[in-house]
């Protein structure tokens, strides 16, 4: 997984100058500074966001942004961004890269039986960046030095992510001795477990969660011979870990938190993804006729899912009339009975049913993205382009806003626009060199004002000096 880009990449880079490097502690960002993590961040974010494994799904990675932040929140040290992405593999693994990048499993989402263990998780790789353990773990190998940051990005990615892949393919970008440096030590595991707890805890989640995952995370690694699952290999786990969670899970009173609606629609939504479109639509069937479930509303989500993928439009429909009748409001649903209208053909429905959901959930980005491109595939495309001006005011750095501007833009031929937009899209997924030949043909396009070319050339500037540094030798 993300090998064939990085090892492009790792060809094109220049050599980093060796350096004596420190063991441990702050002292390391001398070695490693922020600069150099975001360059890293770009680097590996790039191939991300361009592998066919990056599940683009703007519902999920909102609620992974919701809950992470909620524990972020509570955290003592939270000034830098986070951000969240989805990757679809059924293996039960999370990873912490750099630049406050975290990444998901699609298998941990459906591993985990209750919102709390999932938290337990994210609480633990959060504790990863917020104690800048990759920084110290990169400046701790003074006996070795990165050959390139492609390398250097290989190994990480590799380690956090797919050790299974990486140690054949790794080999020729001497990068294979890095990455079998950077798993995690134990003393950093301890530390991301007690900060992970007290994170957990301070949120509102019920601290049983953390040792309850890792302790099934343990019985189920005993089913396996050398084959591990993958978030045991990135993260060592011992039975005193464990007994020191629980030691501290048994100090607490027992807390009995419910799961939250959005967390069990994540989780249906990932199954209604599963096998062919008849045969989802026979198992959540099969659930409503057989009662086999907790809430109503999830299954009744599932199924009108399951149907947009047969394209069974109507049948689709009165899923999301049942569960309207349901009387339960949440933006997923919400989204969800947009989408349905649009998809099915009744533009004017889909347009009502969007605006009565921004109103009922402004700040919910699905339903924005829903929206403009309801606007676009109606031929409203400068009501959607002033509406996503006033959404990117707010959210400059969303990329799926800045991809429906451009749209909006090509559709009005405002053509300097339209290439600036794409240009941003691009520099914010971190390929630079694609975002610099959009702002050029944006220069190029002749139809901008002064304010829009200065702009423009700013932005030129800008990003020419972030290629340069990230190929440039330390």
């Amino acid at each position: 997984m993300f090998i064939r880009s990085l090892l492009v990449l790792s060809l094109a880079c220049n050599s980093l100058a060796a350096a004596d490097l420190p063991d441990l502690g702050e002292v390391s960002r001398q070695y490693f500074s922020d600069q150099d993590e975001q360059l890293l961040s770009r680097t590996i974010m790039r191939d991300i966001y361009a592998d066919a494994s990056y599940l683009d799904d703007p519902e999920i990675e909102a609620y992974l942004e919701h809950l992470g932040y909620r524990l972020v929140s509570v955290t003592s040290r939270n000034q830098r961004d986070f951000n969240f992405f989805v990757i679809q593999n059924n293996s039960i693994n999370a990873f912490a890269l750099p630049g406050g990048n975290i990444g998901v499993h699609t298998g941990l989402l459906l591993a985990a039986q209750n919102e709390s263990e999932l938290a337990g998780v994210l609480g633990h790789e959060i504790a990863h960046v917020t104690q800048d353990h990759i920084a110290r773990m990169v400046a701790a190998q003074s006996q070795s030095y990165w050959p390139t940051l492609a390398a250097l990005a290989l190994a990480i990615l590799a380690s956090r992510s797919n050790s299974n892949v990486a140690s054949a393919a790794i080999a020729s970008t001497q990068a294979l001795a890095i990455q079998n440096q950077l798993n995690y030590t134990r003393d950093y595991e301890r530390e991301a477990d007690r900060i992970g707890y007290e994170t957990l805890t301070k949120a509102g989640f019920d601290p049983r969660g953390m040792p309850s995952f890792f302790t099934k995370l343990q019985r189920t690694n005993r089913l396996y011979d050398n084959s591990a699952p993958a978030y045991l290999r990135t993260h060592p786990l011992t039975s005193e870990r464990i007994a020191d969670m629980e030691a501290r899970a048994e100090s607490t009173p027992y807390l009995q938190i419910p799961d939250s609606l959005d967390f069990q629609l994540v989780r249906t939504r990932l199954r209604a993804r599963e096998g062919t479109p008849q045969e989802a639509v026979k198992v959540f069937q099969g659930q409503l006729q057989d009662k086999r479930y907790t809430q109503a509303a999830t299954v009744h989500y599932g199924l009108a899912l399951a149907f947009l993928r047969a394209r069974a439009y109507v049948n689709s429909e009165s899923e999301i009339q049942k569960l309207s009748a349901l009387k339960i409001h949440n933006p997923m649903l919400a989204t969800l009975a947009g989408r349905v209208a649009q998809e099915g053909g009744q533009d004017k429905l889909a347009l009502e049913r969007y605006r009565t959901g921004i109103a009922a959930y402004p700040g919910y980005r699905p339903l924005l993205y829903g929206y403009a491109d309801s606007l676009l595939k109606t031929n409203r495309a400068q009501e959607s382009s002033s509406f996503l001006a006033a959404q990117l005011s707010l959210w400059p750095r969303d990329i799926r806003l800045w991809r429906l501007a451009a749209q909006a833009h090509m559709r009005l031929n405002q053509r300097s626009q339209g290439h600036r937009a794409i240009a941003e899209g691009y520099a914010l997924s971190g390929n630079l060199t694609a975002a610099i030949e959009q702002i050029n043909l944006a220069i190029k396009a002749g139809d901008g004002g002064f304010y829009e070319l200065s702009t423009a050339e700013a932005r030129r500037r800008e990003w020419q000096e972030l290629e340069k540094s990230q190929r440039k030798p330390k």
